[in-house]
């Protein structure tokens, strides 16, 4: 019932989000790269490239796990495999963003992160209790 809503969210979260952090990482390089600094003795271009480089590399991870969810939403069912492993590694990235979100950022930052979160999980759990248990078939009975 909740299953392909919760994964077209998912989805749409997560392309939003891939845009998102590619975007905002380009834009650090841009300034480091502008400003013209160094810390510690670290070559700008180096940070600015790595920064833009970072950006692009997290952006089509999550870009990648929202395609599976997308996949998930379209043939409503459960993800497997490689899948799977997506959906469950960026659950667990956006745990540890959120707990870096509540000492860096604030708490609206955490609550986004945790509901992103929350609902990976959902749809995680929800495809879960799809499965139903496999009956060996019955025995015909002779009279």
């Amino acid at each position: 019932m909740v299953r392909r809503p919760v994964a077209w969210i998912v989805a749409v979260v997560l392309f939003v989000e891939a845009f998102g952090v590619a975007a905002v990482n380009w834009l650090l390089g841009i300034v480091v790269d502008r400003q013209d600094m160094s810390l510690a003795g670290l070559d700008p271009d180096v940070m600015s490239m790595s920064s833009k480089v970072g950006g692009i590399v997290f952006g089509l991870y999550f870009a990648l796990c929202g395609v599976v969810a997308l996949l998930v939403a379209l043939r409503d069912r459960a993800p497997a495999g490689l899948g799977r492993v997506l959906l469950i590694s960026v659950a667990v990235v956006h745990g540890l963003l959120g707990a870096f979100a509540w000492g860096l950022l604030g708490v609206p930052q955490f609550l986004f992160m945790v509901a992103v979160l929350a609902l990976v999980v959902l749809l995680l759990m929800t495809y879960d209790a799809q499965r139903e248990p496999v009956t060996p078939p019955a025995a015909p009975t002779t009279p």
